[in-house]
């Protein structure tokens, strides 16, 4: 995840982009800087229901107690939108990320303006997702 910007660095370089393609644009760019998924973590146990695409999402605990999430789609808008999340959650502890609100973040990008309602439900299930992996390593 050491090419996907902070959260303060993409809320700038979100706001940086002109209009809604480039928006899009951006996404999809961070989307292609997640690394590859590899075929074990492909299962249907970590697909997340709800999604109109096919996302997987893999959380694991590092040695420091944080949190190291993986994840891919095999549509662009929706990796760039697991790459969105992983921004806001990566390195943070279990416990953080179950009581943290994630959606004064996104509120703040205006996403849920432009995206389809199957895209906003689907960036929900993967964040309900996250919060239920981190849950159950508390």
């Amino acid at each position: 995840m050491a090419d996907l910007p902070d959260k303060d660095k993409l809320l700038h370089n979100f706001s940086r982009c002109g209009n809604w393609e480039e928006k899009y644009l951006y996404i999809i760019e961070l989307g292609g800087q997640l690394p590859m998924l590899s075929a074990e973590m492909r299962t249907p146990a970590n697909l997340i229901a709800g999604c109109q695409n096919q996302v997987w999402i893999v959380l694991s605990i590092q040695a420091d107690g944080s949190v190291q999430l993986y994840g891919d789609s095999d549509a662009v808008i929706a990796k760039g939108l697991i790459a969105m999340a992983f921004i806001f959650y990566q390195g943070l502890t279990p416990e953080k990320i179950v009581v943290c609100d994630v959606r004064p973040f996104f509120d703040a990008l205006a996403l849920n303006q432009h995206l389809t309602p199957s895209r906003s439900q689907g960036l929900e299930a993967m964040l309900r997702r996250i919060r239920a992996l981190a849950a159950m390593h508390q």
